[in-house]
């Protein structure tokens, strides 16, 4: 078993990928009119498939990140050296600015953003262990 998908449920799939494409610089890899649309995202993929194929995926419904006027308790977390720098260009690209890069205790620097379809994504440098 591995870990192969983080797939976001949103309103609008090209937006959502133009975004990432252009606040955090992933290419985008796969696009289908249906819904569904894949970034260059390393090992694991980081997906987005329209609201409408999340209904016929979960027909009981779910939570839709961008109707919530709160983030979801889950984070899409981004690993980057210049955690400073790229948080203030997502933010000069659209996101909303949810907390300003801190040092944690164990010495990483993370801040966290809201991106326009709702989603939460941290930034954060590489963990030394």
């Amino acid at each position: 078993m591995k870990f192969g998908y983080t797939i976001l449920y949103v309103a609008d799939v090209q937006s959502s990928l133009a975004f990432f494409e252009k606040a955090f610089g992933f290419k985008i890899r796969f696009y289908h009119e249906s819904g569904y649309g894949e970034l260059e995202s390393g090992d694991t993929t980081l997906a987005f498939a329209s609201h409408e194929l999340g209904a016929l995926n979960l027909p009981e419904g779910y939570i839709a990140a961008d109707l919530s006027t709160q983030p979801l308790g889950m984070e899409v977390a981004l690993i980057t050296e210049i955690v400073s720098k790229m948080h203030d260009h997502a933010v000069s690209v659209g996101a909303e600015s949810i907390k300003e890069p801190m040092v944690k205790p164990w010495g990483q620097t993370v801040s966290y953003l809201r991106c326009p379809d709702g989603m939460l994504v941290e930034l954060c440098s590489p963990l030394s262990v």
